[in-house]
C-alpha cells in the first residue's frame, strides 16, 4: 500500500524523516515502545488506497444522489418547519457582503444600512401583528416562547404559565428549559375533542392570582383557528395575568392580528417567511409586544431610529441597550446576543416583496389549497380529514381507520413519490393512528391529487 497520502502532508516520508529527527528517534514504532508488544498491532491498517480529488467527488456525489431532497417530491410534512417558495431576490439580499458577514451593530456610524434594515423589519412585526414594539429576532418560536414567559414573570411577580392541550412537545420541553430553573411551572388547559377549540369554563377555572401568563396558539400547532378568543383574553386579564400569543405569520394575511384581541405579548416562527429548508432550519424567533413595561423587559436587540447629529435626515442606532448583557452581564433580561439578524434581513426582504396585498393573496391560497386537500382526503371511506372540526390554516389533523400504521402508510407514499406527513402517535396518542399534514403555496393541485390517489390506493 502506498504510505504517502496527499491529504496528510506528514505522511511524506521526507517529512517524516525530519520530525522523527527532532524527537531524536529513528522509525515511528519508538513512539508506542510504551505499548506492550503482546497487544500492538502488527499489520498495516485495512483501508483503502488513497483516491484522487476528482475520485472522491465521484463518490460524493454517488452518495448525495442517493438522497431525497424537497425539489425530488412534494413534501406534506410540517410540524415546525414548512415548506414555502423563496423568492430568488431574498438570498440574493442576504448574501450580499454588507450583510452577510456585519456582526453586532454596536457602531452606528458605519452600520447604517444593517440597522436600517433590522428598523424595518421591526416596523413589519409590529404592523403585521397589531403590536407597538418588535425586536430583531430570537433564535426560533420555542426561544421566543421560552423568553415571553419570562417576561410575563417578572412583570406580574407570578410563576405560573398556562398553555393549550395540543402544543409542541419540543416546544413544551423548551418551554420548560427555560423557565423550570426560573421556579416556575407549565399546566395544561384542556381544549375540545371534536374542534380543538379552548375550553373556556376550565381555563377559568385554572385562572387564578398565581398565573403569570396564558399561552395559546392561533392557529394552534395541529392547524386549527381558535375562533373564542376574546373569552379567553377576558379570562386572562380579569386576573392581572399577560396573554402570550403563538402565531404563524403568514396566516396574519386573512386572520385578525393578535394586537386586535388584546395580545399582550406575541411570538412565531419567522422561518415562513423567506428562510427555506435546510436540514430543520433555519429558525427565526419572532417577538412583539403591546406594553412599554414590557417593552423594558423584552430580551435581544432592539433598533431605534433618531436624526444625525445635522437634523437633516433619520439616523439608526441600537436603543434601550441596558438591558442587554454586555452592558448588565449578569443581570441582563437574557443570554440572547448576536440572535438571527440576518435571517430577520431575510423576512424583512420577504414581505417587502409580498406587500399587504400578496400577504393576503397568500394566505388565501394556502387556506384554499389546504381545504381542498382535507376535501380530497375526507372522499376516502377509511380516512378521517380534518379530525378537528374547524377552519385550518396550512395543516390539518388526519386519522386513518384502518389495520395498517400511520408510519408504514408514509413508507408506502414514498414509493408513490409522494412524502407524507408527522405521525402523531408518540406526541399525542389519543388522536390515535393519525398524522399532520401541511399544505402550502408550493403544492400544486396535480402535487394534492397525488397524495390522494396514494393514500386511496394504500388505504382504501
Amino acid at each position: 500500500m502506498n504510505k504517502y497520502h496527499p491529504y496528510i502532508p506528514n505522511s511524506e516520508e521526507e517529512v517524516e524523516a525530519v520530525l522523527l529527527r527532532s524527537l531524536g528517534l529513528t522509525e515511528v514504532g519508538e513512539l508506542f515502545r510504551d505499548v506492550p508488544s503482546s497487544v500492538r498491532l502488527k499489520r498495516p491498517l485495512k483501508i483503502p488506497e488513497s483516491s484522487s480529488e476528482l475520485e472522491v467527488e465521484r463518490r460524493i456525489e454517488e452518495v448525495l444522489n442517493e438522497n431525497l431532497s424537497i425539489k425530488d417530491l412534494p413534501v406534506f410534512l410540517g410540524g415546525g418547519f414548512w415548506p414555502h417558495y423563496v423568492p430568488a431576490a431574498v438570498e440574493e439580499v442576504i448574501n450580499r457582503s454588507e450583510f452577510l458577514t456585519s456582526y453586532t451593530p454596536y457602531q452606528p456610524e458605519i452600520s447604517q444600512g444593517v440597522l436600517q434594515a433590522l428598523f424595518e423589519f421591526q416596523s413589519m412585526v409590529a404592523q403585521l401583528t397589531g403590536m407597538k414594539y418588535s425586536n430583531c429576532s430570537m433564535y426560533d418560536f420555542s426561544s421566543a416562547l421560552g423568553e415571553a414567559a419570562r417576561m410575563a414573570a417578572r412583570v406580574t411577580g407570578r410563576l405560573k404559565i398556562l398553555i393549550p392541550e395540543f402544543i409542541s412537545p419540543l416546544r413544551e420541553r423548551v418551554l420548560k428549559t427555560y423557565i423550570e430553573p426560573a421556579g416556575m411551572r407549565v399546566v395544561k388547559y384542556p381544549q375540545e375533542n371534536s374542534t380543538g377549540q379552548i375550553d373556556v369554563e376550565a381555563l377559568e377555572k385554572l385562572c387564578d392570582d398565581k398565573v403569570a401568563a396564558v399561552y395559546l396558539e392561533n392557529p394552534s400547532y395541529l392547524g386549527f383557528v381558535e375562533e373564542g378568543v376574546e373569552p379567553v383574553e377576558e379570562t386572562t386579564h380579569s386576573v392581572g395575568a399577560t396573554l402570550i400569543v403563538g402565531v404563524d405569520p403568514l396566516s396574519l394575511g386573512i386572520l385578525r392580528p393578535p394586537g386586535d384581541y388584546g395580545a399582550d405579548i406575541v411570538v412565531a416562527e419567522g422561518q415562513p417567511l423567506g428562510l427555506g429548508l435546510n436540514y430543520g432550519g433555519p429558525g427565526l424567533g419572532v417577538m412583539a409586544c403591546r406594553d412599554p413595561s414590557l417593552l423594558r423587559q423584552m430580551p435581544g436587540r432592539i433598533v431605534g431610529m433618531t436624526q444625525t447629529v445635522e437634523g437633516d435626515r433619520p439616523a439608526f442606532c441600537l436603543a434601550l441597550q441596558s438591558r442587554e448583557q454586555h452592558i448588565k452581564r449578569e443581570r441582563a433580561t437574557s443570554n440572547i446576543c448576536t440572535n438571527n439578524a440576518l435571517y430577520a434581513i431575510a423576512a424583512a426582504v420577504y414581505l417587502s416583496l409580498l406587500g399587504s396585498d400578496g400577504l393576503a393573496e397568500l394566505g388565501k391560497t394556502i387556506a384554499a389549497k389546504s381545504r381542498y386537500a382535507m376535501e380530497g382526503l375526507s372522499s376516502i371511506s377509511k380516512v378521517e380529514a380534518p379530525v378537528f372540526q374547524a377552519f385550518h390554516f396550512k395543516e390539518f389533523v388526519v386519522r386513518i381507520h384502518a389495520p395498517i400504521r400511520i408510519e408504514d402508510v408514509n413508507k408506502r407514499l414514498l414509493k408513490h413519490g409522494v412524502y407524507g406527513g408527522l405521525p402523531l402517535r408518540s406526541e399525542f396518542p389519543n388522536l390515535g393512528n393519525a398524522a399532520l399534514l401541511c399544505v402550502t403555496e408550493v403544492h400544486s393541485k396535480e402535487d394534492i391529487d397525488r397524495l390522494v390517489d396514494a393514500i386511496r390506493l394504500e388505504v382504501g
